[in-house]
């Protein structure tokens, strides 16, 4: 399939719905590999479907971010297979509870941790090499305006999310003299099932859908891309 991402390796986490299914079609629709990584089975099954049926290829990665054992054996099939890897999505995210920060359960904080920062530190830390063996590593990771805009009750959110934020941040300064470009998408208000959850009361019509921003996050996936460790907004006239 031909396309500005013609024989490019990209990697998705969170892949089988919202903004991940749909920066892993345009990724596909553009020409890359994809490599779909989310929990459920059935619903990459569904995806891999629709980028097949658009002319696109894919391989399906059934895998737990909370599983720190799955990561090395991760980067391990992607070296032996292709050597390098040349875009990294880190999109995967959970909301948490929505609770006063006195009430917070130890074991949702935990998991918001541990989906929300520790798994793409360990995105970063085992699938650097592979990045820096492109001749044009990129890496988007998808964060939130709750890291800075901090609300009543959203503190499990926003401590992670601005937790991802200083450590991709640090993580581009540290790729700076080298070809890898690293940068945080933050996609505003989208009409996805976190966003129901957050927002249950909400008009869901008046909302961007996932397809309407995941061209924006593949343009920072082009070799074409020299922004590096920013945080970069969605454009509201896509």
């Amino acid at each position: 399939m031909t396309g500005r991402l013609a024989d490019r390796i990209a990697l998705v986490t969170g892949a089988s719905r919202g903004i991940g299914r749909a920066v892993a079609l345009e990724l596909a629709r553009e020409g890359a590999h994809v490599v779909a990584v989310a929990r459920t089975t059935g619903a990459l099954e569904e995806l891999d479907d629709e980028i097949r049926t658009a002319g696109g290829i894919a391989t399906l990665v059934p895998l737990d971010l909370r599983d720190g054992a799955a990561f090395p054996r991760l980067a391990g099939a992607i070296a032996e297979r292709w050597k390098k890897l040349d875009i990294l999505v880190g999109n995967a995210g959970v909301l948490g509870t929505l609770t006063p920060v006195t009430n917070i359960n130890p074991k949702h904080w935990i998991e918001a941790l541990d989906v929300n920062v520790n798994a793409n530190l360990r995105l970063i830390q085992f699938l650097d090499p592979l990045l820096k063996a492109s001749d044009a590593g990129r890496a988007v990771f998808v964060t939130s305006g709750a890291a800075q805009n901090t609300r009543a009750y959203w503190g499990i959110y926003s401590a992670t999310k601005a937790a991802l934020d200083a450590l991709i941040k640090t993580y581009a300064a540290e790729c700076a003299t080298t070809k890898v470009r690293v940068n945080l998408f933050s996609p505003g208000p989208v009409r996805t099932a976190m966003r129901a959850k957050a927002m249950p009361g909400e008009d869901a019509t008046k909302l961007r859908t996932p397809e309407d921003i995941a061209p924006q996050i593949v343009e920072l996936c082009l070799a074409a891309e020299t922004r590096n460790g920013e945080i970069i907004a969605a454009r509201h006239n896509a």
